[in-house]
């Protein structure tokens, strides 16, 4: 008899928890969905995308009989399932969990945020490495909808196991570059988060750390993100010739062989500490080429680095918008935000309200008033509800901007609800 449809049950936890049942890896349910499908257009990384909703992607009407049939599973429990994604994405169900109930429902089954439990001296093997490697990557996703402030803690946490899992047991050679790659992959997440804390951990030697770790490993690609991230950080931080020297370290680590979606990071990244330092021309030609290498860029030659997972045309068309910002060109950086926007996933709070405020201040440069008004109205209260110090940063440069035009109605009003009376 036909399993009945699960009331409530989402459609990508749902493809995960029979995609384990069944034994397979995201490899696995890929290779079966092409060869049922005589579509050769899904990848692990698709697969992953429809698991975990990213963006509020899920598997679409097509693919649905074709999973039923490979997953052994009634497509009218699937159909069920997609719908109350749809539902629950309507209503903010993610971003209305708990910091704990997120990481729960992120981290791999049977993996809970508890001791790997190191021995000294005992002998871990590819199984482990990779283990540790989907540990970082629940967390990554975990970053995508809690701020600094909810992750900090554990990310320097699971660092340390994981840096006492490389140093404190024996194993091959080739296990040690994976278990270096997961050491990597986590400083780089845990120096991040750290930057949105407002200085409580200091994300420098996080970065350093695992770009020492990418480099051992031999991964240039990964190298080139912590040098990346580190000079972003710094020329953020009001270093900017500091964060372009970082950038252009990351440049040269990356070497040859290195994915078109990695080099676009970096030329974004390039971009943007370039128009902080003053560098306008830079800023133009770096820009450009992150968007060349996007759109050329094969998504399937990434598979392998799911750290990569969140670079999209979307996002570098939402850097390309800031740097448009910076240099005062409001007609090139309100309708790319405006787009990204109106797609974009609102239970991503914290990027939500970043991208956002960027949007309000294109549109006081335009002299849209009553729209710049609005927008920092909703970017406010999304800011109001994510403990990041990078959202609390933005909203007071938006303040400063709106103060400028006091005398406008709309924007008197977001001054009065929103921007804190003179000491």
């Amino acid at each position: 008899m036909p399993e009945p449809p699960a009331t409530g049950e989402r459609l990508g936890p749902l493809i995960r928890t029979l995609r384990l049942r069944a034994g397979w890896t995201e490899d696995d349910l890929a290779r079966a969905l092409v060869t049922d499908s005589g579509r050769n257009t899904i990848t692990r990384t698709e697969v992953w995308r429809w698991e975990v909703e990213y963006k509020s992607r899920t598997a679409g009407p097509f693919w649905l009989p074709h999973l039923a049939h490979v997953l052994n599973v009634p497509v009218c429990r699937l159909q069920a399932a997609r719908a109350a994604s749809k539902a629950a994405r309507r209503i903010g169900h993610i971003a209305t969990a708990t910091p704990a109930e997120v990481l729960a429902s992120l981290l791999p089954p049977g993996e809970p945020l508890a001791p790997c439990g190191t021995q000294a001296g005992r002998r871990v093997g590819m199984d482990d490495a990779e283990a540790l490697l989907r540990r970082v990557h629940g967390l990554r996703l975990a970053d995508d909808v809690l701020a600094g402030g909810d992750l900090v803690e554990t990310c320097v946490r699971e660092l340390r196991k994981a840096v006492n899992l490389f140093n404190q047991t024996s194993h091959t050679e080739l296990v040690g570059r994976r278990l270096l790659v997961a050491v990597a992959e986590m400083a780089q997440l845990a120096g991040w988060v750290a930057t949105d804390t407002g200085g409580r951990v200091d994300a420098e030697p996080l970065f350093r750390l695992g770009a020492s770790a990418a480099r051992q490993a031999g991964d240039g690609a990964l190298a080139a993100h912590l040098l990346g991230s580190w000079g972003y950080w710094a020329a953020n931080s009001g270093d900017a010739r500091r964060g372009v020297e970082l950038v252009r370290a990351a440049e040269a680590a990356a070497g040859t062989g290195v994915p078109l979606v990695a080099r676009s990071l970096t030329s974004a990244r390039l971009a943007w500490t370039s128009v902080l330092a003053g560098d306008d021309r830079t800023a133009l030609r770096a820009m450009g080429e992150a968007m060349q290498q996007i759109t050329d860029a094969d998504p399937r030659e990434a598979d392998g680095q799911l750290w990569l997972y969140w670079v999209d045309a979307a996002e570098q068309e939402v850097m390309e918008a800031r740097v448009a910002t910076q240099l005062h060109r409001p007609l090139r950086a309100v309708p790319l935000l405006r787009g990204v926007l109106a797609g974009y996933d609102p239970t991503h709070v914290r990027e939500y309200a970043l991208y956002t405020s960027w949007l309000v201040t294109a549109l006081l440069d335009a002299n849209e008033m009553e729209e710049a008004a609005a927008m920092a109205n909703r970017m406010f209260a999304m800011a109001a509800s994510v403990p990041s110090t990078r959202a609390a940063e933005r909203g007071d440069v938006v303040l400063a901007a709106l103060r400028h035009h006091r005398r406008v109605p709309e924007v008197a009003e977001v001054l009065a609800m929103w921007d804190a009376p003179p000491a």
